[in-house]
């Protein structure tokens, strides 16, 4: 996900604003997709990046030697940082994901000034049109998979991520559509990062027996494919956003 999620933070951040100066929060960093784009906003005196992930912050780590980032391992949940501490925080995202959203948010609204900036997005459940050919395809050949495919997460439907806002007290809260283009140069490309990469999946396709795994591949190209060459693709996905006021 991290080159979408990368695809995904200008819009997000143009949607959202920045302040012209002072210290915000990239709550959820991951390895930087929104915290380096924060960083080309020369009046920010601060930019603060947690992540639960100790991996995702050394990554983040060492692809900057901006001085005023400042990442660390952390939980969204319970953030690291005193109460009115930041101009504006934002989750890239990241809400959809954490064990408590409503937590989360609330831990968002405390280390914010009054009247200081929040901001979220989360995938808008059904705007992933390449995520669901990859996983319709998958349950369809190998139904065994059903113990690991996703389900349908909190805050993904129109509505779910305002009223969440709401309910932690932010005031002016302003929801809409994100959408980018998921672009693959090839079948390969659209393949590789998911059956060799992180996630669940990698793991329980290398278990298959070799047959399986060749069926199961030759499955999801056809379905890439569409009874056409084999080449680029574009599939164009939707996030649901929310900006709002402390």
């Amino acid at each position: 996900m991290g080159r979408w999620s990368q695809r995904l933070a200008m819009p997000f951040l143009e949607f959202a604003g920045v302040p012209s100066r002072g210290r915000v929060l990239d709550a959820g960093c991951g390895t930087g997709s929104l915290t380096l784009p924060l960083a080309a906003h020369q009046g920010l005196e601060a930019i603060d990046a947690v992540d639960f992930a100790e991996d995702f912050v050394a990554a983040l780590r060492g692809r900057t030697n901006d001085p005023r980032i400042r990442a660390r391992q952390g939980d969204v949940c319970a953030l690291p940082y005193e109460a009115a501490s930041f101009e504006a925080v934002y989750s890239l995202l990241v809400l959809h994901f954490v064990s408590d959203a409503d937590r989360a948010i609330a831990e968002m609204h405390r280390v914010l000034r009054p009247g200081a900036l929040a901001a979220a997005t989360v995938w808008a459940s059904g705007g992933m049109p390449s995520w669901r050919l990859f996983w319709d395809t998958v349950l369809l050949h190998e139904p065994t998979a059903e113990a690991i495919a996703p389900v349908r997460r909190p805050l993904t439907s129109a509505g779910e991520l305002r009223m969440a806002f709401e309910r932690a007290g932010f005031m002016h809260v302003v929801e809409t559509r994100l959408t980018i283009s998921m672009d693959y140069a090839d079948f390969d490309d659209f393949w590789h990062p998911t059956a060799y990469g992180q996630g669940r999946f990698g793991a329980f396709f290398d278990a298959l027996p070799e047959k399986n795994r060749d069926r199961l591949r030759d499955a999801v190209k056809a379905a890439y494919c569409a009874g056409e060459r084999e080449g680029p693709r574009s599939f164009p996905s939707t996030a649901l956003a929310v900006r709002c006021i402390a």
